[in-house]
């Protein structure tokens, strides 16, 4: 009898996976049997997060660079699972942005989305079995006033996966977008410190709360997994209702 989740024998590549979102999701596929290859910048978060999460390696590259999707592939070659969540998330006033901050922004966020499943997607299509997940944002239906060009990036990004869905549906090829809300992480620490920040994002929230990345890694799971070969092209979002 086959388990219900298993990912035995799935080689996975995780962008952006040494701490938050991408660190649970990889903590949580491994527990299905998954192969995961970890991915950050530097060597010494990337080796903490193999050992707390048992993941098979790691591979680094700065994703802000052109070159780097292709060095990621060459490091790593055909894997079944493409998650894809590194981001870079800058916050200014709108007429403060600098071209800079939206080349960053942009490359990171969506041009190495489409690259990397540019390289990744064949060796799946051969196969005829891959899941692609981007990681977006509540950000794509509610975006901060400060962060127009982060919104913007992951916004695009949905487009991308709605189209490519199509594409590579015929070959046994699942592409989706998990779009979290606020999660309780590294890169959210500073701002929900801030108590009455903290009491005006929640009572944005339905829930009431803010999330987990826990709460994000078995969604992950689902878009993943054998038993989600039927959902491709959709936005699952993770937000407790604040896009309502």
């Amino acid at each position: 009898m086959v388990k219900p989740f298993d990912l035995s024998g799935k080689r996975t590549l995780i962008t952006g996976s040494t701490q938050g979102i991408g660190k649970a999701a990889a903590a949580c596929l491994v527990k299905y049997g998954a192969e995961v290859i970890l991915h950050g910048r530097t060597g010494e978060k990337c080796l903490h997060a193999v050992r707390e999460t048992g993941a098979a390696g790691y591979v680094l590259a700065d994703l802000s660079r052109s070159d780097a999707c292709d060095k990621l592939y060459r490091e790593t070659g055909p894997v079944d699972i493409l998650i894809l969540n590194a981001s870079v998330q800058i916050r200014k006033p709108w007429k403060e942005i600098t071209a800079e901050d939206c080349e960053l922004q942009l490359q990171t966020n969506f041009k190495s989305s489409f690259r990397l499943i540019q390289l990744y997607a064949g060796d799946m299509e051969k196969k005829g079995w891959g899941r692609i997940v981007t990681v977006g944002s509540v950000q794509q239906t509610r975006p901060h006033r400060e962060m127009p060009i982060y919104a913007a990036s992951k916004e695009a990004q949905m487009s991308l996966v709605r189209n490519l869905a199509k594409h590579l549906a015929p070959k046994g090829v699942t592409v989706n977008n998990l779009s979290p809300g606020v999660i309780d992480t590294p890169r959210n620490e500073e701002a929900l410190s801030d108590p009455n920040y903290a009491r005006q994002v929640m009572a944005g929230i339905p829930c009431g709360f803010a999330g987990t990345p826990e709460d994000c890694a078995y969604a992950f799971l689902l878009l993943c997994s054998r038993e989600g070969r039927y959902i491709t092209g959709i936005d699952l979002v993770v937000d407790g209702g604040m896009h309502l």
